[in-house]
């Protein structure tokens, strides 16, 4: 990737411009650091109670039965974004999508079991295991440089 500055005394306000041949993941992530208007923050709701969920916290994120559930070691909340905003709210060099319904947190993994056939087991450190659907075994391959 290449960065360029240009300083024009002219200009009274900062201008961004990406070139580039394709919307790829890296411009996408670049997008979202420069937006400021997206929000960072997650809330969930449990025991008629709404809590702003820290996402250092969060273990994982799935959904089930048309709802969204984030899981951490305080208990389960219900959430009302879908999985994607989700998603694009949560660093992805820490969190990452391992099937159409969930999302892991990266820090969170006690161990993948790699001897499934075609999946990953996942076990999670509240004693949680999830598997790694086949669409996304690669995609987790890369980013744990495997």
């Amino acid at each position: 990737m290449q960065l360029e500055v240009k300083i024009d005394s002219s200009c009274m306000e900062p201008k961004v411009i990406i070139l580039t041949a394709s919307m790829t993941e890296d411009v996408h992530t670049i997008l979202n650091k420069l937006s400021d208007y997206a929000p960072q923050i997650i809330s969930g709701s449990k025991d008629d109670k709404i809590e702003v969920i820290d996402q250092a916290d969060l273990i994982r994120i799935y959904a089930n039965a048309g709802k969204v559930f984030a899981v951490t070691q305080k208990g389960e909340y219900a959430l009302r974004l879908r999985l994607y905003e989700i998603e694009e709210r949560l660093p992805s060099h820490q969190f990452v999508r391992i099937s159409n319904s969930e999302i892991i947190n990266l820090k969170k993994v006690n161990n993948f079991d790699l001897s499934f056939t075609g999946t990953i087991c996942v076990k999670l450190v509240n004693d949680t295991i999830t598997y790694v659907s086949r669409r996304y075994v690669s995609k987790l391959k890369k980013i744990l440089g495997i």
